[in-house]
């Protein structure tokens, strides 16, 4: 079997490269689904408008740096998102839940002490079935959209 890996392939700046190239950074908040989204048109939060086209299969990362124009640098940020924040009670548990959410081809992110992952139905149903506690809310995920699966 062939296995092909690293199709989604960042090549713009890292976060510390963002913060060296310019004096002033704005950011410009992106869900993971838009990150992916690499010939749009963008506002930026200070009304600024961002034309990307950027090469198919670029995976724009919080921290790379769109654009810089006139001492401002257009930077991405992970945008707050609709997420299930899972705690689980141990380590057995957290192996048993991330185990399940990677068959469903998602990604589990831990975030200070609690696991992010994005939310939907059957993500819901997945996590009342296991019997894990879990919460709805709306914080920034930096993990990949649920479609994608190698990166």
């Amino acid at each position: 079997m062939t296995r092909l890996t690293s199709l989604g392939r960042p090549i713009l700046p890292a976060p510390a490269q963002a913060q060296a190239s310019a004096g002033h950074l704005i950011e410009v908040p992106l869900t993971a689904v838009d990150r992916r989204r690499v010939r749009r048109r963008l506002t930026a939060p200070d009304g600024a408008e961002l034309l990307l086209a950027l090469p198919t299969g670029t995976v724009l990362m919080p921290g790379s740096v769109l654009e810089t124009r006139d001492g401002l640098s257009y930077v991405v940020a992970a945008a707050p998102e609709d997420v299930a924040v899972i705690s689980p009670r141990s380590i057995s548990e957290a192996a048993r839940v991330a185990h399940a959410v990677g068959n469903l081809h998602r990604d589990f992110i831990e975030d200070n002490g609690v696991f992010l992952v994005l939310w939907d139905a059957p993500i819901e149903l997945l996590l009342t079935r296991l019997g894990v506690h879990f919460e709805r809310e709306t914080r920034p995920f930096h993990g990949r959209p649920s479609w994608q699966h190698e990166g």
